[in-house]
Protein backbone atom coordinates (compact mmCIF):
# COMPACT_ATOMS: atom_id res chain seq x y z
CA UNK A 1 0.00 0.00 0.00
CA UNK A 2 1.85 3.72 -0.66
CA UNK A 3 2.49 5.89 2.25
CA UNK A 4 -0.45 8.47 2.54
CA UNK A 5 1.76 10.88 4.05
CA UNK A 6 3.28 11.04 0.37
CA UNK A 7 0.42 10.41 -1.78
CA UNK A 8 -2.36 11.83 -2.34
CA UNK A 9 -4.84 9.31 -3.42
CA UNK A 10 -3.95 7.21 -0.82
CA UNK A 11 -4.27 9.84 1.61
CA UNK A 12 -7.88 10.23 0.96
CA UNK A 13 -8.30 6.07 0.77
CA UNK A 14 -6.60 5.92 4.90
CA UNK A 15 -8.40 9.35 6.14
CA UNK A 16 -12.27 8.60 4.94
CA UNK A 17 -11.35 4.71 7.01
CA UNK A 18 -9.72 6.40 9.69
CA UNK A 19 -12.88 9.22 10.23
CA UNK A 20 -15.40 6.72 8.89
CA UNK A 21 -14.60 4.79 12.22
CA UNK A 22 -13.78 7.99 14.46
CA UNK A 23 -16.70 9.32 16.87
CA UNK A 24 -16.38 12.71 16.69
CA UNK A 25 -17.91 14.82 19.65
CA UNK A 26 -19.87 17.78 19.49
CA UNK A 27 -20.08 20.55 21.92
CA UNK A 28 -23.62 21.25 22.86
CA UNK A 29 -25.64 24.44 21.62
CA UNK A 30 -25.68 26.98 24.79
CA UNK A 31 -26.74 30.35 25.83
CA UNK A 32 -24.27 32.73 23.78
CA UNK A 33 -22.26 30.38 22.32
CA UNK A 34 -21.18 30.53 18.76
CA UNK A 35 -20.10 28.13 16.11
CA UNK A 36 -17.52 28.32 13.30
CA UNK A 37 -16.69 25.42 10.43
CA UNK A 38 -12.92 25.43 9.39
CA UNK A 39 -10.95 23.14 6.97
CA UNK A 40 -7.90 20.97 7.39
CA UNK A 41 -7.54 21.29 3.13
CA UNK A 42 -5.25 18.94 1.68
CA UNK A 43 -3.70 19.39 -1.36
CA UNK A 44 -0.80 18.39 -3.26
CA UNK A 45 2.31 20.99 -3.10
CA UNK A 46 5.44 20.79 -4.31
CA UNK A 47 5.02 16.76 -5.17
CA UNK A 48 3.93 15.67 -1.97
CA UNK A 49 -0.29 15.96 -0.08
CA UNK A 50 0.30 18.97 2.36
CA UNK A 51 -2.43 20.77 4.46
CA UNK A 52 -2.77 24.43 3.66
CA UNK A 53 -2.40 26.98 6.89
CA UNK A 54 -2.89 30.92 6.97
CA UNK A 55 -1.44 33.91 9.09
CA UNK A 56 -4.73 35.83 8.93
CA UNK A 57 -4.56 39.44 8.29
CA UNK A 58 -3.47 42.08 10.65
CA UNK A 59 -6.71 43.21 11.44
CA UNK A 60 -10.18 42.32 13.18
CA UNK A 61 -10.72 39.24 14.82
CA UNK A 62 -7.55 36.69 15.57
CA UNK A 63 -5.00 39.31 14.09
CA UNK A 64 -1.75 37.81 12.65
CA UNK A 65 -2.52 34.90 13.77
CA UNK A 66 -2.21 31.19 12.63
CA UNK A 67 -5.36 29.46 11.47
CA UNK A 68 -6.88 27.05 9.42
CA UNK A 69 -9.09 28.64 6.96
CA UNK A 70 -12.84 28.73 8.23
CA UNK A 71 -15.14 31.11 10.05
CA UNK A 72 -18.46 31.78 11.96
CA UNK A 73 -21.10 29.67 10.62
CA UNK A 74 -23.93 31.86 8.96
CA UNK A 75 -27.75 30.60 10.17
CA UNK A 76 -29.00 27.72 8.43
CA UNK A 77 -25.45 26.23 7.93
CA UNK A 78 -23.82 23.47 8.90
CA UNK A 79 -19.99 23.37 9.71
CA UNK A 80 -19.03 21.94 6.42
CA UNK A 81 -21.14 24.40 4.73
CA UNK A 82 -19.57 26.93 6.82
CA UNK A 83 -16.06 25.54 6.37
CA UNK A 84 -16.55 24.97 2.56
CA UNK A 85 -17.91 28.70 1.74
CA UNK A 86 -15.37 30.70 4.10
CA UNK A 87 -12.09 28.33 2.34
CA UNK A 88 -14.19 29.84 -1.21
CA UNK A 89 -14.47 33.11 0.16
CA UNK A 90 -10.41 33.98 2.01
CA UNK A 91 -8.74 31.52 -0.20
CA UNK A 92 -11.24 31.26 -3.73
CA UNK A 93 -10.67 27.21 -3.39
CA UNK A 94 -13.93 25.69 -4.44
CA UNK A 95 -14.27 22.10 -2.68
CA UNK A 96 -17.80 20.25 -2.94
CA UNK A 97 -19.05 18.60 -0.47
CA UNK A 98 -18.26 15.20 -1.84
CA UNK A 99 -14.37 15.80 -1.22
CA UNK A 100 -15.12 16.18 2.29
CA UNK A 101 -13.33 12.81 4.04
CA UNK A 102 -15.00 13.66 7.90
CA UNK A 103 -14.23 15.32 10.57
CA UNK A 104 -12.54 15.57 14.10
CA UNK A 105 -14.08 16.95 17.35
CA UNK A 106 -15.59 20.07 18.12
CA UNK A 107 -12.88 22.58 19.70
CA UNK A 108 -14.08 24.93 22.77
CA UNK A 109 -12.11 28.07 22.17
CA UNK A 110 -11.26 30.57 25.19
CA UNK A 111 -12.87 32.49 22.14
CA UNK A 112 -16.53 31.74 23.10
CA UNK A 113 -16.46 29.63 19.46
CA UNK A 114 -17.03 26.17 19.21
CA UNK A 115 -14.67 25.27 16.18
CA UNK A 116 -15.62 22.22 13.73
CA UNK A 117 -12.75 20.67 11.99
CA UNK A 118 -13.88 19.06 8.75
CA UNK A 119 -11.29 17.69 6.69
CA UNK A 120 -11.50 17.73 2.72
CA UNK A 121 -9.18 16.42 -0.08
CA UNK A 122 -9.93 17.87 -3.31
CA UNK A 123 -8.84 16.63 -6.81
CA UNK A 124 -8.91 20.38 -8.29
CA UNK A 125 -9.60 23.00 -6.31
CA UNK A 126 -8.28 26.07 -8.96
CA UNK A 127 -5.48 28.26 -8.21
CA UNK A 128 -5.13 30.06 -4.38
CA UNK A 129 -6.81 33.88 -4.56
CA UNK A 130 -6.64 34.86 -0.89
CA UNK A 131 -8.42 37.75 0.20
CA UNK A 132 -6.36 40.68 1.21
CA UNK A 133 -9.33 41.30 3.44
CA UNK A 134 -8.88 38.34 5.64
CA UNK A 135 -5.48 36.49 4.86
CA UNK A 136 -1.91 37.66 5.57
CA UNK A 137 -0.11 35.09 3.87
CA UNK A 138 -1.14 31.31 2.63
CA UNK A 139 1.32 28.29 4.00
CA UNK A 140 1.75 24.56 3.16
CA UNK A 141 2.67 21.92 5.64
CA UNK A 142 3.48 18.39 4.34
CA UNK A 143 2.02 15.77 5.63
CA UNK A 144 5.34 13.71 6.62
CA UNK A 145 5.83 17.01 8.76
CA UNK A 146 2.97 17.29 10.94
CA UNK A 147 3.32 13.33 11.24
CA UNK A 148 7.38 13.81 12.71
CA UNK A 149 8.22 12.75 16.22
CA UNK A 150 9.69 16.35 16.93
CA UNK A 151 6.95 18.15 15.60
CA UNK A 152 4.34 18.23 18.70
CA UNK A 153 6.08 19.81 21.74
CA UNK A 154 4.69 19.64 25.40
CA UNK A 155 5.94 22.72 27.67
CA UNK A 156 5.04 22.60 31.02
CA UNK A 157 3.15 25.34 32.60
CA UNK A 158 3.31 27.01 36.22
CA UNK A 159 0.18 25.42 37.00
CA UNK A 160 1.60 21.76 36.06
CA UNK A 161 0.05 21.41 33.36
CA UNK A 162 1.46 21.33 29.45
CA UNK A 163 0.87 23.69 26.79
CA UNK A 164 0.93 22.15 23.06
CA UNK A 165 3.69 23.89 20.93
CA UNK A 166 2.98 22.27 16.89
CA UNK A 167 6.88 23.45 15.57
CA UNK A 168 5.95 23.03 12.20
CA UNK A 169 9.35 24.43 11.49
CA UNK A 170 11.86 26.55 13.69
CA UNK A 171 9.92 29.90 13.14
CA UNK A 172 6.70 28.43 13.02
CA UNK A 173 5.18 27.49 16.25
CA UNK A 174 1.62 27.18 15.92
CA UNK A 175 -0.88 26.71 19.52
CA UNK A 176 -4.11 25.52 20.37
CA UNK A 177 -6.54 26.00 19.42
CA UNK A 178 -5.40 25.62 15.51
CA UNK A 179 -2.34 23.58 16.96
CA UNK A 180 -4.84 21.31 18.65
CA UNK A 181 -6.70 20.82 15.52
CA UNK A 182 -3.73 19.96 13.92
CA UNK A 183 -2.61 17.73 16.80
CA UNK A 184 -6.10 15.64 16.37
CA UNK A 185 -5.31 15.57 12.61
CA UNK A 186 -2.02 14.36 12.78
CA UNK A 187 -2.80 11.30 15.56
CA UNK A 188 -6.27 10.18 14.15
CA UNK A 189 -6.06 10.92 10.15
CA UNK A 190 -2.29 10.49 9.43
CA UNK A 191 -0.94 7.90 12.71
CA UNK A 192 -4.27 6.26 13.03
CA UNK A 193 -4.69 6.84 16.79
CA UNK A 194 -7.29 8.09 19.06
CA UNK A 195 -6.61 11.35 20.61
CA UNK A 196 -8.78 14.17 22.27
CA UNK A 197 -7.63 17.25 23.15
CA UNK A 198 -11.23 19.36 24.15
CA UNK A 199 -8.96 20.26 27.33
CA UNK A 200 -6.04 21.40 25.56
CA UNK A 201 -4.63 24.64 27.15
CA UNK A 202 -4.95 27.69 24.98
CA UNK A 203 -2.53 30.52 25.63
CA UNK A 204 -4.27 33.97 27.04
CA UNK A 205 -4.04 35.87 23.43
CA UNK A 206 -6.39 33.22 21.82
CA UNK A 207 -8.91 34.77 23.86
CA UNK A 208 -9.26 37.83 21.57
Amino acid sequence: MTDPLVSLPAFREAAAERLGAFAHTTVPDSPGSRRAGVVLCVVEHEGVPSVILIKRAYRGRNAGQWGLPGGRMDEGETPEEAALRELREELGLAVGPAEVLGRLDDFPAASGFSITPVVAAPSDPGPLRPSPDEVHSVHHVSLARLAADDTPRWVPQIDGGHLLQMRLRPDWVVHAPTGAMLWQFREVVLLGREARVADFLQPDWTRN
